[in-house]
């Protein structure tokens, strides 16, 4: 069981930055692949990057490539969303998950364990 808790969400202007943090429970957190997801209102909830499990392999939905970076520190169970450039179209409710798996997928239902998510709101 891995229990995921976001941090870092809130309200920045368009062109700022914000970095989100998502902390596991567990000793196995190196063992899984990562991603994060985002769901704005009466939207479903989507891809938006995924780190492998030694964090050398990134995988980014184009509409945050070169914009977003995700990374992870094993050391300290956790995974990090850097945000730069941030666009009113990024708000969102945004979600960590682990995937058990080997490969970094980009379909929601690969991902066994998800947070609570956590709130950005980029105003105009």
């Amino acid at each position: 069981q891995v229990q995921l808790v976001e941090s870092g969400g809130g309200l920045v202007q368009a062109g700022g930055s914000l970095r989100l943090s998502c902390t596991a429970s567990g000793r196995t957190f190196s063992r899984y692949v990562m991603g994060w997801f985002r769901q704005a209102p009466g939207k479903e909830r989507e891809f938006v990057a995924g780190i492998s499990w030694s964090g050398g392999r990134t995988v980014y939905a184009d509409s945050v490539k070169g914009r977003f970076t995700i990374s992870r520190d094993n050391a300290k169970n956790t995974v990090y969303l850097q945000m730069n450039s941030l666009k009113p179209e990024d708000t969102a409710v945004y979600y960590c998950a682990a995937d058990s798996g080997m490969i970094i997928q980009i379909g929601q239902t690969a991902y066994d364990y998800w947070g609570q998510g956590t709130q950005v709101t980029v105003s105009s």
